[in-house]
């Protein structure tokens, strides 16, 4: 498995874009611990989005395109649906689809 992740600082709200054959959240722990200048200087940072893939030449690309002119402005509509809808809480009684977008 492959994955492409959000990183977002939670000191500055950047965001920080990444593919990896780790889980998210192992990258995030490692993010955090200073491994990578971009992430080291804007710490804390939390896991948004991720989203996996089978062959590492699809996330690769896939990282490419949210760091293009088109693809940032993808990007930025999902970075602020999250963020929207972190607000909102699933009620009990329905059960809650697999969610790729973490707040």
């Amino acid at each position: 498995m492959y994955f492409v992740y959000f990183l977002q600082s939670l000191k500055n709200n950047k965001v920080y874009i990444g593919s990896t054959e780790k889980l998210p959240e192992i990258r995030l722990k490692e993010h955090n611990e200073g491994t990578n200048k971009f992430t080291r200087n804007n710490r804390p940072l939390k896991l948004v989005y991720f989203e996996k893939y089978f062959c590492k030449q699809d996330s690769t690309a896939r990282e490419k395109f949210y760091k293009s002119g088109f693809g940032k402005m993808i990007k930025k509509i999902i970075i602020q649906t999250i963020n929207n809808n972190a607000q909102f809480q699933p009620k009990a009684d329905r059960p809650m689809a697999e969610v790729r977008a973490l707040h």
